[in-house]
């Protein structure tokens, strides 16, 4: 059986309908930037998200950008950001000025260790920014121990898990202000690009709001230098066709996840996911580790089978850190992982057979 990588199709048969009316309410509306459909997605995000505020922007990118921008981070200030992550997260500091200073993971979890981040915050540290990998809740009481003891702000990535939660609280609510993505392949994504930003804090929200719209509030009235980072009122009425059923999504999600439990269990130099206690996992990507990793990805791709590979190389050994002067082994853990993780096929909706599919495909590599 051929198993892709991932597959829209249960997610799009289930609310095709839904989606196309969306798509025809902003068609006959007549208006397509900054309009009700993004006012009411913001709404429903906001509510979803425990939070006051929800500003859409044009991707999670953006989002974090606009976070720290609104925060006053800038050259010559640090954020403290996980040493394992997609580059986004670095790229948005740089963006502003200020300068990534990577903390290693737990190895357990893949998130940034809390037990680490207190020996890497110096005068200029100006903030956290957490990043709940793969849909795993980072430990963020934790963290948020420590910012409030140094004064930090935080700043939640949130793109890979919307709908996860720590002790009860939903990722997103926690930081000073926080961002997401709504890339297609997100667990809420749009057709295209697309993000948003959830705060609880008015004054910085419509900071962001300004910075979002040219640095406008009233038309052809610039308060500052601004970007053109709009949420599109398509992909907003699309979101708000999907949001609803995001957790009924996520559910089918974790079912997929314990069925790849059960079926991979017990085969050596296989590490299974872990949670870590008080998080919860909505599971954008089932993640396993071998050190026999790229043999694997290439004996599954020949039987069929999708796999991905997040992220094979860290953001310190990227060539566009590379005046960071950063050398190999000096993040240990998130090289490690860099050449020891890969991604299974997983989206809501996918059969068992395709699991079983996956599974006994690697218990076979395994055996040989």
């Amino acid at each position: 059986m051929k198993v892709p990588f991932l597959s829209f199709t249960p997610q799009n048969q289930a609310i095709r309908s839904q989606v196309l009316e969306a798509m025809s309410r902003v068609f006959d509306s007549q208006w397509y930037v900054l309009g009700e459909a993004v006012k009411q997605f913001e709404a429903e995000y906001a509510q979803f998200s425990t939070t006051t505020e929800c500003i859409g922007v044009a991707n999670g990118l953006d989002a974090l950008h606009l976070a720290l921008k609104a925060l006053d981070i800038k050259e010559g200030d640090d954020v403290i950001v996980p040493s394992n992550t997609y580059i986004a997260t670095w790229l948005a500091i740089s963006f502003v000025g200020a300068t990534p200073v990577p903390v290693e993971p737990n190895p357990a979890t893949y998130n940034i260790d809390p037990a680490r981040l207190e020996a890497a915050i110096t005068p200029r540290t100006r903030a956290i920014m957490p990043v709940h990998l793969y849909g795993q809740a980072c430990e963020m009481q934790a963290i948020m121990d420590v910012a409030n003891r140094h004064n930090l702000y935080v700043v939640e990535d949130n793109a890979q898990s919307q709908g996860a939660a720590y002790r009860g609280r939903i990722t997103g609510s926690f930081g000073d202000v926080n961002a997401t993505s709504f890339y297609p392949g997100k667990n809420l994504g749009a057709l295209g690009d697309a993000g948003a930003v959830t705060t609880n804090d008015a004054a910085l929200a419509k900071k962001i709001r300004t910075l979002r719209n040219y640095g406008s509030q009233q038309k052809y009235y610039n308060e500052v230098i601004g970007h053109n980072s709009r949420l599109d009122e398509l992909q907003a009425a699309v979101l708000s066709a999907k949001l609803p059923i995001l957790m009924e999504w996520t559910s089918q999600r974790r079912e997929v996840a314990a069925l790849y439990d059960q079926h991979l269990a017990g085969i050596a130099d296989l590490v299974l996911p872990a949670t870590a206690e008080g998080a919860t996992h909505v599971y954008h990507l089932y993640v396993v580790r071998t050190s026999r990793r790229d043999e694997l990805q290439k004996y599954l791709g020949e039987q069929g089978i999708g796999t991905l590979i997040h992220y094979p190389i860290p953001p310190h050994l990227q060539e566009a850190y590379r005046f960071m002067n950063f050398a190999a082994g000096d993040f240990s853990i998130a090289e490690v992982l860099a050449t020891s993780c890969l991604s299974l096929p997983m989206w809501p909706g996918m059969r068992e057979a395709e699991v079983e599919a996956v599974s006994n495909a690697i218990r076979t590599f395994f055996k040989s």
